[in-house]
């Protein structure tokens, strides 16, 4: 299943590992360890930030891709569900609606 990771990296500490030159490689880490499909960096309410898509098989790896952001940068994380247009077409919503509506 596909989630979007959205982050945002607090001024402290980031500032003081990119100051002593390990932001970098603590992100290039991150991102080797998630593989993410997609990674987009911007700035979000004026801090430093982004938003990666990754494939996990269940819930229960969502800790296992958030907590490296916690732990490296005390990030605010953000996660979503994500469905590409044939997971929509597989999800059934005429019977629901029938079912619901």
């Amino acid at each position: 299943m596909r989630v979007i990771l959205n982050f945002e990296l607090p001024i402290e500490p980031f500032n003081s590992m990119l100051r002593d030159g390990k932001a970098g490689p603590a992100i290039q880490a991150i991102m080797e360890e998630l593989k993410p499909e997609a990674a987009y960096f911007y700035a979000p309410s004026g801090c430093r930030g982004g938003m990666m898509v990754v494939n996990i098989d269940n819930a229960s790896q969502i800790p296992s891709i958030a907590e490296p952001l916690f732990l490296k940068f005390n990030a605010k994380i953000d996660t979503q569900v994500l469905m590409v247009p044939e997971d929509l077409a597989k999800a059934g919503l005429d019977e629901i609606g029938k079912k619901w509506g």
